[in-house]
């Protein structure tokens, strides 16, 4: 029962999350230092009341490697959301961080000196072509939708290209913290909603160097925007108030599905439905938001997905799966 909820958590908290993003960003493409802040409050009030204890549990893990943690995992968060200002489409977005295969396999070899069986190879080749193809096609509607000027074209892509800089960089900063994190696990246990906690708690003093931006959007955007009845209630709020409360918390239901499903399932299982994840938003944002996807973009998504499930072995898996049940029949006779 436990595995059904976490994925039903994993799926509506997330997909929905994608939407109430794309609904804030489309309104204010600049707002994402207020919706990462607003994420990092909710979660580290709620760690702070439900894991910490109000601050009477001490953690599992010394607070000085958490520090080292949060650092790259604000830095990811912030870019993430920071690279929307430069032009950059949320199909492009969800795409090109499914590239995680990508960074993740590269830092392990280098790091931790890991060696992978031809097959992951060959998913690491199939990702790196798709998300090669969409960002291709992305450029070149970046160059038709600015044929205003040569000098305006050449602005837009450039502009497009720090977009596409700072994506870069923040998967290989994600893929870097995931193999901290798993040495962490290693030497101290897992205590994953721990981490939660202080990875959104820690960060929360470094929001003050993006102050000023946060209070004007709160107080000349969001309060501005235009105002909705909320039913029932009867109250009129800012529309853009709205859609930011439904975005932070359908962020928490999204991590904590799949904090549930962790402890739940074998980690192909994880992968899986998140890779699942991740293609339905995907889907949903081009049909509902009507986003500029090509033929290409079509295959390169297709590429992208393919290689992820070729990574995560699936097909290997099920025939394991249905292999199983005979092993243990012939054992029982």
């Amino acid at each position: 029962m436990g595995t059904y909820f976490a994925i039903g958590l994993v799926f509506i908290g997330c997909c929905s999350n994608v939407v109430s993003l794309e609904l804030l960003v489309r309104e204010f493409p600049g707002c994402g230092n207020i919706v990462t802040f607003a994420q990092f409050l909710f979660i580290a009030l709620e760690g702070f009341i439900f894991e910490a204890n109000f601050g009477r549990k001490k953690p599992a893990i010394p607070v000085r490697n958490y520090v080292i943690m949060v650092t790259m995992f604000f830095t990811v968060s912030v870019i993430n959301n920071y690279a929307l200002n430069f032009n950059i489409a949320m199909p492009l977005h969800m795409i090109f961080r499914s590239g995680s295969l990508i960074a993740n396999m590269i830092l392990g070899i280098i790091i931790l000196k890991k060696r992978y069986s031809a097959s992951k190879y060959l998913s690491i080749a199939l990702v790196s072509a798709g998300i090669f193809i969409c960002t291709i096609m992305s450029a070149r509607q970046v160059n038709v939708a600015n044929e205003g000027s040569e000098e305006q074209g050449f602005y837009a892509v450039m502009h497009w290209l720090i977009g596409i800089g700072m994506l870069t960089f923040a998967l290989l900063m994600s893929a870097r913290m995931g193999i901290f994190q798993e040495t962490l696990y290693k030497q101290y246990g897992k205590h994953s909603k721990e981490a939660l906690f202080y990875n959104h708690c820690l960060p929360l003093p470094g929001f003050l160097l993006l102050s000023t931006n946060i209070y004007n959007h709160a107080i000349n955007v969001f309060c501005l925007s235009a105002p909705v009845v909320v039913p029932e209630i009867g109250l009129t709020v800012p529309i853009m108030w709205v859609y930011l409360l439904v975005n932070v918390i359908t962020q928490y239901v999204c991590i904590r599905g799949v904090f549930i499903l962790t402890t739940e399932c074998a980690s192909l299982t994880v992968t899986l439905v998140v890779t699942l994840r991740k293609f339905l938003s995907l889907i949903f944002s081009i049909l509902y938001f009507q986003n500029p996807f090509t033929t290409w973009h079509w295959v390169g998504t297709a590429v992208v997905f393919l290689g992820t499930l070729l990574y995560t072995e699936v097909h290997s898996s099920l025939h394991a799966a249905l292999r199983g049940p005979r092993v243990k029949e012939k054992k029982a006779e």
